[in-house]
């Protein structure tokens, strides 16, 4: 038997297909979000949201509710580039409804859970939002660019900090945890140039390199599995070289890492071994943590460091806790529970900002950057009904401190 919230979001899910169609065929590349903040801040608008803001990075910040307890519902609405459309089925930047599936790029990851979560919004506010809740429905910019950057500036220059956030990546309607972090790295070399055609006189740059790229595959090797997160994992992502001229020997040469962090690994144990590598020592190279600055869609210019904690969360926990009986409520049984294969933006609010977060969006993480990507129609009603329920449930096991909303 169906509950009563997900019998109301049956009946929206019409509205709700249609809105996440739109968005969907709206382009937002990471740093060219503006088109599709604009039509999801009308959409909220419509929908009676209390009050919309768009902050001065961007993002889109949707509030329902004044109470002293602040919930944050995040959907990130920029998308990867579609890649190869000879491999689509459907055109990939318009949305195509076909047998209870909605295709296209953006649709899983991760316009799906951020529509649910507008629309969670709208069924709350036809219920009763509860009295002692502020509800914060973020529309985050940027994520794909520089996952958690958003919420740096949303904690830090906004001043939002709420009580627990819903990170509303696809999850296939699992309770998610937590998820392995990242760090990105850059390794240098430097040689002396010469001429070509007597390479003796110089001394190569790249050759000083390639010990180094055997040592990093190898070194990928030897990371050990830490539960409950797995194993952390290093990989070469690009090489680039520098000389004169291609008729001389190159005198500079670096190498980008893309280093998945496991459990109790962080920036100070990466860099020890790495500095450890015999390989990094006989080239005298250099390790840097490279900086993210690209400008926002408004022009905004917000720099740091790239590196991106792990992070989890006990079965024990406020979030999880709640996260279970939200869903028992809703759906009538108890959920599955993991956590993410990729990062989210979790890794500022769990990771960087300790605030409580919890997972749990629709679509499947496999079609995230796929071509063909898709998300069911089923997943959205889902997962609004779910965040409404979430709402309620942490609403009602939370003290009223008597703090003003912000």
């Amino acid at each position: 038997m169906s509950s009563e919230i997900l019998t109301r979001a049956y009946a929206i899910e019409d509205r709700l297909t249609d809105f996440l169609c739109d968005i969907v065929s709206i382009p937002s590349f990471s740093t060219e979000e503006g088109a599709v903040i604009s039509r999801i801040q009308v959409e909220m608008e419509a929908l009676g949201y209390d009050e919309t803001t768009i902050d001065p990075m961007g993002n889109l910040i949707g509030r329902i509710g004044n109470g002293p307890v602040k919930i944050a519902l995040d959907g990130h609405c920029d998308t990867v580039e579609e890649g190869n459309s000879e491999q689509w089925k459907t055109p990939p930047l318009r949305a195509t409804r076909k047998n209870g599936v909605i295709y296209g790029r953006g649709t899983a990851d991760q316009k799906g859970g951020l529509a649910a979560a507008v629309y969670a919004g709208a069924l709350l506010k036809d219920r009763g939002m509860p009295e002692n809740v502020s509800l914060y429905v973020v529309a985050s910019v940027q994520e794909e660019d520089c996952d958690g950057l958003c919420w740096q500036y949303i904690a830090k220059e906004d001043g939002l900090r709420p009580d627990v956030v819903v990170l509303t990546e696809p999850t296939s309607l699992r309770v998610y945890q937590g998820h392995r972090g990242r760090i990105e790295l850059e390794i240098s070399t430097v040689g002396i140039s010469c001429h070509g055609s007597a390479p003796a006189r110089g001394e190569n740059a790249i050759y000083k390199m390639a010990p180094i790229i055997a040592d990093i595959e190898g070194l990928n090797e030897r990371l050990e599995a830490r539960e409950p997160l797995g194993k952390g994992s290093v990989t070469i992502s690009r090489i680039q070289s520098q000389s004169p001229s291609l008729c001389a020997v190159a005198d500079g040469c670096s190498i980008h890492l893309d280093r998945r962090l496991t459990i109790g690994e962080t920036e100070e144990t990466v860099l020890a071994e790495l500095s450890a590598l015999k390989s990094i020592h006989a080239a005298g190279a250099k390790i840097a943590i490279p900086k993210y600055n690209r400008p926002s869609h408004t022009g905004l210019v917000y720099p740091t460091r790239k590196y991106y904690p792990s992070w989890i969360i006990s079965d024990e926990s406020k979030p999880a806790q709640v996260a279970g009986a939200a869903y028992r409520k809703a759906f009538g049984n108890e959920p599955e529970r993991g956590f993410w294969t990729f990062s989210t933006n979790g890794v500022a609010t769990a990771g960087t900002l300790d605030i409580p977060s919890i997972g749990f969006g629709p679509g499947h993480e496999r079609f995230a950057h796929a071509p063909n990507e898709e998300i069911e129609i089923k997943h959205l009603t889902h997962a609004a009904a779910f965040y409404a329920t979430f709402v309620q449930i942490f609403a009602a096991n939370s003290q009223n401190c008597g703090k003003p909303a912000v």
